[in-house]
């Protein structure tokens, strides 16, 4: 007696058919981590404001209406459009959160926010991401797990 093991990859067909498959479908490759909180309010702010710009909304709250957020919550949202264009860039880009906490958080920007001055947002800008790049390593260093490593 010959026994033989392969391995069978059961896929469907365009019709919604079962079909085996010599090779698996690659899979998509998604990147670990999650999308800081801060970065999805810039994008959800930019989605308002081009609604409002549109038409489709007539003012906040009704916007808040459609989307069962209280108004003032939606001019929290809504500030983030009057930080400077690199900052909302640099928002709009910060890397995923692999593990812990968001490093910048919404609330922490409205400070910038009600600076109108863009010069003197990003210099406040620059210091909010100096406290985060000093929390995130003494975090790292508060982690070390590896046995050779003094203990604090």
């Amino acid at each position: 007696m010959i026994v033989t093991k392969r391995k069978v990859h059961i896929g469907f067909t365009p019709r919604r058919r079962r079909a085996i498959n010599a090779q698996p479908r690659p899979a998509d490759t998604v990147e670990p981590g999650t999308l800081p909180r801060v970065s999805r309010l810039m994008a959800l702010a930019i989605h308002f404001d081009r609604l409002f710009r549109e038409g489709r909304v007539a003012d906040l709250s009704e916007l808040a209406r459609l989307t069962h957020v209280s108004q003032p919550r939606i001019t929290q949202i809504m500030s983030l459009n009057l930080l400077a264009p690199d900052i909302q860039e640099a928002l709009l880009h910060l890397p995923l959160v692999t593990r812990g906490r968001q490093p910048i958080h919404e609330k922490r920007l409205r400070k910038v926010v009600l600076t109108l001055d863009w010069r003197e947002q990003r210099a406040r800008w620059s210091r909010i991401l100096a406290a985060t790049a000093m929390s995130n390593t003494s975090a790292d260093a508060n982690t070390n797990t590896s046995p050779d490593a003094p203990t604090p």
